[in-house]
């Protein structure tokens, strides 16, 4: 199964709670995309299979690995994937075996948030980056870290984890994702709406977003100093909503070089759950 070519064409497949993407790229352009709902099943086969169909109807000759991403824990080096959020069937799976032993070309798997970084470096905003940390915010917070161009290699796939850091009553992830709006009962997309229309009410939502985000923003740049923080998921799209708040809230960070060279900035990236999944080949 080695493959000593340039790797230029790869599958690349999201594994959701709710849905399944993957598509076809060639030399970073997708070529094919498809998707399919996440079977509601008590048997790990059967999503597996669905896994199976996609990438069926998108592999050809030409096809050099296959990468996945999936919201829970992974041994890397093994490919197993531990209890999949949304997805109670899946405990235990050791999905990279049963996907070599079927289209027989490597599989790469990991962590959904690490798949964001790791596209961001290959395909995005980080291409001309060593050092920065991938943050996604949408229902939750994740994030991955790409250290000296790479992927932080760790013991547990658990690095870089900072939305479940203890903060105030909770936890960072309650207070600078989509758990923020449903706390007060709100619907995310609507206050978007209304924050734009003028809503001063709605826009203080995002400034308290904001807030909660330096702060957050802090802790990453005390653990690991990065030169850019890319932002992605559905509550980043409101990114100029709350961005001078956050950007009020990181000054008086006690290294102020640190601040003062950070980028902070929004993924470019079209589908990036295929991409940053595709890139786990690379």
């Amino acid at each position: 199964m080695k493959n000593n070519k340039k790797i230029n064409e790869v599958i690349g497949v999201d594994l959701g709670g709710t849905g399944i993407k993957a598509g076809r790229i060639k030399n970073e352009i997708i070529e094919a995309h498809l998707m399919c709902p996440t079977p509601e099943t008590d048997k790990a086969e059967v999503v597996i299979n669905s896994i199976v169909d996609l990438i069926k109807q998108l592999i050809q000759p030409g096809t050099q690995a296959i990468g996945i991403g999936v919201p829970s824990v992974v041994d890397v080096e093994k490919g197993i994937v531990y209890d999949v959020v949304n997805i109670p069937s899946w405990k235990e799976v050791h999905l990279k075996d049963q996907l070599e032993g079927v289209f027989d070309i490597p599989v790469y798997i990991n962590n959904d948030a690490n798949c964001f970084a790791i596209g961001e470096k290959i395909y995005g905003v980080g291409k001309n980056f060593e050092n920065f940390v991938g943050l996604t915010l949408g229902t939750g917070a994740g994030s991955g870290i790409i250290q000296n161009g790479r992927l932080l290699k760790d013991a547990n796939c658990g690095s870089g984890e900072f939305g479940i850091i203890p903060y105030l009553d909770s936890d960072y992830e309650h207070y600078c994702s989509g758990m923020l709006f449903k706390a007060l009962g709100k619907d995310g997309g609507e206050l978007y709406d209304e924050a734009i229309a003028g809503n001063e009410e709605a826009q203080r939502v995002f400034d308290d977003l904001g807030y909660h985000l330096a702060q957050m923003v802090k802790v990453i740049v005390a653990a690991i100093d990065p030169q850019m923080i890319v932002m992605g998921g559905s509550v980043a799209k409101s990114f100029p909503l709350f961005e001078k708040r956050m950007r009020e809230g990181i000054q008086d960070f006690v290294f102020t070089n640190s601040i003062k060279n950070l980028k902070i900035v929004v993924s470019e990236m079209e589908n990036p759950a295929i991409f940053g999944a595709a890139a786990l080949c690379y």
